[in-house]
């Protein structure tokens, strides 16, 4: 019986349950395909039998996985949102933050995700992601000031999404530079109607 490296059993289960599931994901970012269940255990330093005994499948894996990343996502966003003192600043962050999950890898997960996992199986994580974005995102609006929240909104986010696909490409080898001109334009948009300051 291996030797456990933890305080209790169930700790060290769940130590071995997260090494999976960041071995997955590791995995998704670098090769955009659904990894084997020996890559992953590998990956995780596991024998593929032990992947076993944490998830029945390479489906129920990825599932894991997408129950698992898009409550992170959300809650790097939003802890940057919530840290910000006033409301235009929040909405600013909420930008910020949008704009960097786009640049970091986790971007690559999220492309990979949409490719080898089912529809159904992505719709409610998704659904609960934008949700738990939105409350905040019009609740700082309101708090601005702003007559129609929830559809400036919608505005912001679509202006982040069109602003970040450049910042997402594969084939871009300078991203953190693609990251700062892509700020630079969402400021000068939405600088002006937030009021924002130089150290904003």
């Amino acid at each position: 019986m291996p030797r456990i490296q933890a305080a209790s059993v169930a700790e060290h289960h769940a130590r071995q349950r997260r090494a999976l599931l960041d071995a997955a994901r590791a995995l998704l970012a670098e090769t955009a395909q659904a990894p084997s269940m020996a890559a992953v255990g590998r990956r995780a330093g596991l024998a593929r039998t032990s992947v076993y005994q944490y998830f029945a499948s390479a489906e129920e894996l990825l599932a894991a996985v997408v129950a698992d990343v898009f409550p992170a996502w959300a809650g790097q966003v939003l802890a940057r949102v919530l840290a910000a003192p006033t409301p235009a600043t929040r909405v600013w962050a909420y930008v910020v933050a949008n704009v960097d999950l786009f640049a970091s890898s986790e971007q690559a997960v999220a492309r990979a995700l949409t490719q080898v996992v089912e529809p159904r199986v992505l719709q409610g994580p998704m659904e609960e992601f934008h949700a738990q974005l939105q409350g905040p995102l019009r609740q700082a609006l309101a708090d601005f000031g702003e007559p129609e929240p929830e559809t400036m909104a919608g505005l912001i986010d679509s202006l982040i999404v069109r602003a970040s696909q450049e910042v997402g490409s594969t084939t871009r080898t300078q991203p953190a530079e693609i990251r700062v001109a892509t700020v630079a334009r969402l400021r000068r948009l939405l600088g002006p109607y937030l009021g924002l300051g130089p150290q904003d």
